[in-house]
């Protein structure tokens, strides 16, 4: 009885493995395009973005570099809030986009919506691009990033 629970546990284990690395090769064989990426950070007041945990450097801009359609990648920075009160982070806004049709391509995401910082409390976030597999025409883009915050 176990062992027949165990083969077909692991049935369904390498059929998923297989598809997996189907879809993995074809997109290998099918996605030939890079696309070079960057965008500038900007932030409302009482709020900081920094490079280091300890929330001593700032970071003003992310370098995702090549970012190859159909993928996504991810940056980690530290957000503080710099202010007295508590701070319930918004949605990331990307724009100011270049070239302006990017953005139907490829987006900029992040973890820590909702997230309620007190006073001079921090928190890791991961900033998400994804490119979309459909991209033509672009092969670099820039954008700015604002990480606003209210409360």
């Amino acid at each position: 009885m176990a062992f027949a629970k165990t083969s077909k546990i692991l049935v369904i284990v390498l059929t998923l493995v297989a598809l997996g690395l189907t879809v993995t090769t074809y997109a290998a064989i099918n996605v030939n395009q890079n696309v070079g990426s960057s965008g500038a950070i900007t932030t409302t007041p009482n709020i900081g973005v920094y490079s280091d945990s300890s929330c001593t450097t700032n970071k003003t801009s992310i370098t995702w570099g090549s970012v190859a359609a159909g993928d996504t990648t991810t940056t980690t920075v530290y957000v503080k809030n710099t202010g007295t009160g508590t701070l319930t982070l918004n949605n990331i806004a990307a724009t100011n986009w270049s070239p302006t049709n990017a953005n139907t391509y490829i987006t900029v995401s992040w973890n820590q919506t909702g997230t309620q910082l007190t006073a001079g409390q921090s928190t890791t976030a991961l900033i998400t691009v994804t490119v979309s597999s459909s991209i033509t025409g672009i092969t670099t883009f820039s954008n700015s990033i604002t990480i606003s915050g209210s409360g």
